[in-house]
């Protein structure tokens, strides 16, 4: 076990005593690229120093993502835990968390759903678990063993928060939460860093890629099986040979690293497209390659509430979207984007042929995801939310969770 922390160069809070400042742990299955881990360090970096400390223990490890934490006083644990079960992981979680005594535990994900035990045994009062998505074993939601394992672990656990309202109708109906004890919040985008473009959409950092007449769509993501970008890919090839050959000046632009990619570089490769798509890996300039897109498509198999969804939407982007999970919570179709069938190459081609053909209507979609975005998918709510639940878990009284209530999307 190890930790990132370097007591000397905290900045202390001026005024405050910081022992009396609450301390929030929040337990993760890895620290990484992800819209989970992108939550959890955008909420710990808004959220002011006066109000909450922080400390995140990752139960595996972590990566150079950390290093977006602005705050230098958050400590960040990897108990190294090894695949499968793992008692001793568990031992040394709660060894640590009597070391640490939060005064919240905030656990994320199924993955890190048993590390609410060690946090009960190591007597913290209050245990928050958040349910942020799907994964590849369970992509609806069906899957039998894993509602039995949530089931199990229900006592353990003082309040769930759901992101959205799909995730908070399977913990009341399939694990059997009571809808009192359930929070639902929804992600929060950063609008002055994600915006849309001054004029016409801006150049991407590729030279000679797409010129200035070029119709230019996207998505960004993990390139993994339940973010299916093989899809796309397939649906790209189909939409190649719908338009005429004078006419072509599509480009589609793949962000993101992962078991999927080479797969989908070959097959632009094995279809003479690889002079017209744009694979480079991870990115750290995404709200920059955001403006250089005309359309953002996302064809998941499954997902809880899309970070990129809402960056794009912030971006003044329309949306295509799969009809998957809390996608259709985000995207309203017909007017801020449109809601696809999930595993269909032909309809998700359509769908893109259709704003290629109409520029006016994705310029228009785009202004109202903008709209839509500022209204309740703004990172000051999200942060005002969860404050708002901290807050008030921690009220002696033990008085029933309320927030004020979100607006909904």
């Amino acid at each position: 076990m190890h930790g990132e922390f370097d007591a000397s160069s905290v900045t202390p809070v001026s005024g405050v005593d910081k022992a009396n400042i609450p301390l929030i742990v929040h337990v993760i299955y890895r620290l990484d690229i992800g819209g989970l881990e992108n939550g959890v360090v955008n909420l710990i970096n808004c959220i002011p120093a006066e109000r909450y400390r922080h400390a995140i223990i990752c139960l595996t490890t972590y990566s150079d993502f950390r290093l977006r934490l602005r705050r230098n006083d958050v400590p960040v644990y990897a108990l190294n835990k090894p695949l499968g079960n793992s008692p001793v992981t568990l031992i040394r979680l709660w060894w640590l968390l009597r070391k640490l005594r939060p005064d919240i535990v905030h656990t994320r994900n199924l993955g890190a759903l048993d590390a609410t035990v060690p946090a009960a045994l190591a007597g913290i009062h209050v245990r928050i678990h958040g349910e942020h998505g799907r994964d590849v074993a369970d992509l609806d939601g069906s899957n039998v063993a894993r509602q039995r394992l949530r089931r199990f672990f229900k006592p353990f656990v003082h309040r769930y928060v759901a992101l959205s309202q799909d995730l908070e109708s399977y913990l009341q109906k399939k694990i059997g939460v009571p809808a009192e004890k359930i929070t639902q919040l929804y992600n929060g985008v950063d609008t002055a860093i994600f915006h849309p473009a001054h004029g016409k959409r801006e150049p991407l950092p590729i030279a000679g890629f797409a010129s200035a007449d070029a119709f230019v769509f996207g998505t960004v993501g993990r390139m993994q099986s339940e973010k299916d970008q093989l899809t796309l890919a397939r649906a790209f090839v189909a939409l190649v040979q719908m338009v005429p050959r004078s006419e072509r000046q599509l480009r589609l632009v793949m962000i993101g690293d992962g078991p999927l990619r080479t797969t989908v570089v070959d097959l632009f490769k094995h279809a003479g497209l690889s002079d017209v798509t744009w694979l480079p890996g991870n990115r750290i300039d995404v709200a920059e390659i955001m403006r250089g897109l005309d359309l953002f498509v996302l064809p998941s198999l499954a997902e809880g509430i899309s970070n990129t969804i809402l960056e794009a939407m912030a971006s003044g982007l329309p949306v295509v979207a799969t009809s998957v999970g809390g996608n259709p919570e985000l995207v309203i179709h017909g007017q801020t984007g449109v809601l696809v069938p999930p595993s269909d190459p032909n309809k998700l081609a359509h769908a893109i042929h259709d704003y290629f053909l109409n520029p006016e209507k994705g310029k228009r979609q785009g202004s109202a995801a903008r709209m839509r975005v500022e209204q309740f998918f703004g990172l000051d709510i999200m942060v005002k939310n969860y404050t708002d639940l901290y807050d008030r878990a921690l009220e002696r009284d033990r008085a029933p969770l309320r927030v004020q209530p979100q607006k909904r999307a």
